[in-house]
């Protein structure tokens, strides 16, 4: 691997914690969002702000066409977002049908594009349980599909695929980063729902922590 690198940046916790981790190790960076035709685009507008502050550069692509493949989901559909936590069933119809390999893909063609050879992404181990495409048996594969989709070697980094959503906000808790400038929630309202899967777990990282969470959330989960 190289020191530039394409990352797939989100605008939540752990492309978040990834980005600077990138730029705290002196690695040249640039950051792909995508517009996929999810419901709302909050986390599009954080992650065009973080990028904008740490000056790095930035495309939001827009692949909103591709909704109509994913009726389905609760991300890109009329589907309510059920509330609970990742382990539970409820959880799958959040499932955008193969996204990351999707977004992969796109990323790793910009990265030939542009002389880069490596592309990361914030998969982690919390996520195997409910995405397919997060898993490391799908990492493994795509690091080797990805060694021939060019004459010249791409490679997969995706460091945080065996860390719990705790350990990553730890590693944030080194960076001294604000998390603030993030969204990670699933509903677009003014402030994040705290009732989501991916609200409770970042929550539960928090408390693992022993941190205070510097989001807003609509109700005071600190019971203040």
């Amino acid at each position: 691997m190289t020191n530039k690198r394409v990352i797939i940046y989100s605008g939540g916790m752990d492309s978040f914690t990834l980005l600077n981790l990138y730029l705290s190790r002196g690695i040249e960076v640039q950051a792909l969002s995508f517009d996929y035709g999810q419901k709302h685009k909050k986390e599009l507008r954080f992650a065009k702000n973080v990028c904008e502050d740490l000056k790095v550069p930035h495309k939001i692509i827009d692949l909103s066409s591709i909704n109509q493949l994913f009726g389905k989901s609760a991300l890109t559909s009329d589907i309510d977002v059920p509330n609970g936590h990742y382990t539970d069933s409820s959880m799958r119809i959040t499932i955008v049908p193969n996204r990351n390999m999707i977004l992969l893909a796109l990323a790793m063609g910009y990265a030939i594009s542009i002389n880069f050879n490596t592309v990361g992404y914030a998969a982690h181990s919390g996520d195997s349980t409910v995405y397919p495409d997060c898993r490391p048996l799908f990492v493994d594969r795509l690091r080797y599909l990805a060694e021939v989709i060019d004459y010249n070697r791409i490679y997969i980094d995706a460091p945080f695929l065996h860390y719990s959503k705790a350990e990553i906000l730890s590693k944030g808790i080194e960076l001294k980063l604000d998390y603030s400038k993030t969204w990670s929630c699933y509903k677009g309202g003014a402030k994040a729902c705290g009732r989501c899967g991916t609200c409770v777990e970042g929550l539960e990282a928090v408390a693992m922590n022993e941190v205070r969470d510097p989001i807003n959330y609509e109700e005071d989960v600190y019971g203040d």
